[in-house]
């Protein structure tokens, strides 16, 4: 993967994502989550909500095995776009990029079900609150790979957009493996 050199000069300040831009690769498109990662407000939150929705669309048609394959790919896929994406909007980790918390939230609906709308809230809302609140080892997962301000983006930054919501996703699952002891 290239890098994009992120110069301090004006010519190359950080871009903001609207409609064309979510067209004009399709790594923005997959990383802007199909365009949930537009909202002006709380991206996540609403990305997080596209992966809920898409996977109880995804959920009859799949088995265990199609579920693992499908969050592999969709990590390693993510991995790519993410990274590219970032380096396209000149910033190591913008909100706009949701592609993270679908990938884990995906996983943390994957590990719970089956469950009811009640159980499926509350992984929603442990979720969403480890990923904006970014308590302990999810705070080391969001500044691992950060770049500094000047720094090239390339492939770490992009595995580092994904790890966080991973963690948190991990995080997530511990809170709920220990409420049903």
């Amino acid at each position: 993967m290239s890098t994009l050199p992120l110069p301090p000069v004006a010519g190359y300040a950080p871009r903001r994502p609207d409609r064309r831009f979510l067209f004009e690769h399709p790594a923005h498109l997959i990383a802007l989550g199909f365009g949930s990662g537009l909202s002006p407000k709380a991206a996540g939150t609403v990305g997080t909500l596209w992966a809920w929705a898409a996977f109880l669309l995804m959920q009859p048609w799949l088995n265990d095995w199609q579920w693992a394959a499908v969050l592999v790919l969709s990590f390693v896929l993510g991995w790519w776009a993410c990274t590219r994406c970032a380096q396209a909007l000149r910033q190591s980790d913008p909100s706009a990029i949701v592609w993270d918390e679908i990938v884990a939230f995906w996983l943390v609906l994957w590990l719970v079900m089956p469950t009811g709308w009640l159980g499926q809230l509350a992984a929603f809302v442990l979720f969403r609150l480890f990923d904006v609140a970014k308590p302990g080892p999810v705070a080391w997962g969001d500044a691992r790979y950060k770049a500094r301000a000047g720094s090239p983006i390339g492939a770490r930054q992009g595995f580092g957009i994904l790890l966080d919501d991973l963690v948190a996703a991990l995080c997530t699952l511990i809170v709920i493996a220990l409420w049903r002891l």
